[in-house]
């Protein structure tokens, strides 16, 4: 066989790419030419520095990481929330504003808190678009309780039209959407299908 071709198969026979009929050629023809050996042995050395030139990343402990982080965010962010809303409900102990903090700011982010202890069991799911779902429906369930037990606890009466029980409302809302959609960024970076 012509040196050209052998040539020609060389990289993949190196590689051990090639077909069990193609290496054996080569093989045959190397037995026989010294210029072809001569050039099997130099793309072998190349071969095995350009294996050891790449550093191996660990790309899962980079995402474990990156999830670690948003979950310690998040629950900073939960918490400095709940902190500013019982600031200000301390601060009106009685009358008509009574408990407008703690509608706007403390149950969204109290639910919101509690439902990112469902994180440490993503495991358990059987995929990242159950476990979504299910810290979504978690934050919801927590925060109609939240507002439930709000209403009966404050016995002179909320006024529901307040701005601060409606952003309040639309602060649960956010919190509800963030749990869907950070949930699943929380997944994907562990790795859940």
């Amino acid at each position: 066989m012509k040196c050209n071709v052998i040539k020609d198969l060389l990289p993949l026979y190196v590689d051990d790419c090639c077909s069990e009929e193609s290496g054996q050629l080569v093989q045959e023809h190397l037995k026989e030419c010294e210029d072809c050996q001569r050039a099997c042995n130099t793309m072998s050395q190349k071969s095995e520095l350009s294996h050891m030139k790449a550093p191996v990343i660990n790309l899962r402990r980079v995402s474990e990481w990156k999830a670690s982080i948003l979950q310690s965010l998040l629950l900073f962010i939960s918490f400095a929330i709940i902190a500013i809303g019982v600031w200000f409900e301390a601060a009106t102990p009685s009358g008509l504003t009574n408990g407008l903090w703690a509608m706007a700011l403390v149950i969204p982010a109290t639910a919101n808190l509690f439902s990112l202890a469902n994180w440490y069991y993503v495991r358990l799911y059987k995929n990242r678009k159950v476990f979504s779902a299910f810290s979504c429906l978690i934050t919801l369930l927590l925060t109609v309780a939240g507002y439930v037990s709000a209403l009966l606890h404050y016995t002179e009466g909320i006024q529901l039209t307040s701005p601060l029980v409606i952003a309040g409302a639309v602060l649960s809302v956010v919190f509800i959407v963030l749990s869907k959609v950070l949930s699943n960024q929380y997944a994907m970076l562990l790795g859940r299908e």
